[in-house]
């Protein structure tokens, strides 16, 4: 069972998490700012690569930016290729310098 979940320190720095059976099995990371989510980085454990867990983490990271009327910075470059991938699918949280 995948849960994922968001977890920010005082400074607003932190990450999007996702657990496989109770294990860290990869995460984001992240920070908020200004109306801005910041993702710097994605990375899943390789044992549970090829099981779509980027993919999972994404989708948490673009329903908290939704939920929270946040812009995207993709800076991670998993992220910013999905979003040139699929354009129209992010179009309402990419933010674009």
């Amino acid at each position: 069972m995948e849960r994922t979940e968001i977890v920010l320190n005082a400074n607003h720095r932190g990450e999007v998490q996702l657990f496989s059976d109770d294990r860290k099995a990869g995460k984001m990371d992240i920070s908020v700012a200004e109306g801005k989510l910041t993702v710097y980085h994605t990375e899943v454990n390789p044992e549970y690569e090829g099981r779509g867990f980027a993919k999972l983490l994404l989708e948490k990271l673009v329903s908290y930016a939704r939920e929270n009327d946040l812009k995207i910075v993709p800076l991670c470059p998993y992220v910013h290729a999905q979003f040139k991938r699929h354009p129209e699918e992010y179009a309402d949280v990419w933010f674009k310098s």
